[in-house]
């Protein structure tokens, strides 16, 4: 029996080749009738941790709805089991020398930013405050924009994204996502991964 553990953005990145409708409420759909399938017939489980299920319902103002109820009711929600688990120490060495360097990247864009938004100010002292708010808002997005490409692209920043490498790695799963930073850390973990485009290509024959 395959196991398949499913990240969130699988139903929201409509750019990610998985193909499985055309809006997130069509994707839920398809996905889980060829869930009940694949379950019914025992070639297949669907894995959520909690903490995914709960990104996931946080995109829906209206939890109630049957599509959802029908989705989480055709998979199977699981939390790692932490305690249980061993990870290399070349893994965590791995880890904290990408957050040293991340930090180390983040203090440096904010200190550019801090000069650019300086020399923007300069000899402007008579600025409204509406001016003011302006320039400096100009300053804030940049830094924001900047400090998250510098300190969150390619990194596991949720406690979400550990679950389902950990899940993954206790069930000897296969994690499905469009995440980069997830697929490129559960490779260090050494979990086994499938492409959406592949993963959607599967589902499609059971619809």
């Amino acid at each position: 029996m395959d196991t398949y553990i499913l990240d969130t953005n699988l139903f929201f990145n409509m750019e990610a080749g998985l193909n499985l409708g055309q809006k997130t409420e069509e994707v839920v759909k398809n996905l889980t009738t060829a869930a009940k399938k694949l379950q019914e017939t025992k070639e297949a489980t669907f894995l959520l941790p909690p903490r995914v299920v709960d990104e996931f319902l946080s995109f829906f103002e209206d939890k109630e709805q049957p599509f959802l109820k029908d989705f989480l009711g055709a998979v199977s929600i699981q939390s790692p089991s932490f305690n249980e688990m061993t990870v290399p120490a070349s893994v965590v060495y791995q880890l904290v020398e990408d957050i040293r360097n991340r930090s180390y990247r983040g203090m440096t864009v904010a200190e550019e930013e801090i000069q650019n938004a300086g020399r923007e100010l300069m000899g402007k002292s008579d600025l409204s405050k509406m001016e003011f708010q302006q320039t400096v808002g100009k300053a804030v997005k940049g830094f924001r924009d900047r400090y998250r490409q510098a300190t969150r692209f390619g990194f596991l920043d949720s406690l979400a994204d550990l679950d389902l490498i950990m899940l993954a790695k206790e069930t000897n799963g296969q994690l499905v996502t469009t995440d980069e930073g997830v697929v490129k850390w559960g490779r260090v973990f050494g979990i086994k991964e499938m492409s959406a485009r592949v993963f959607g290509t599967k589902m499609q024959a059971y619809l």
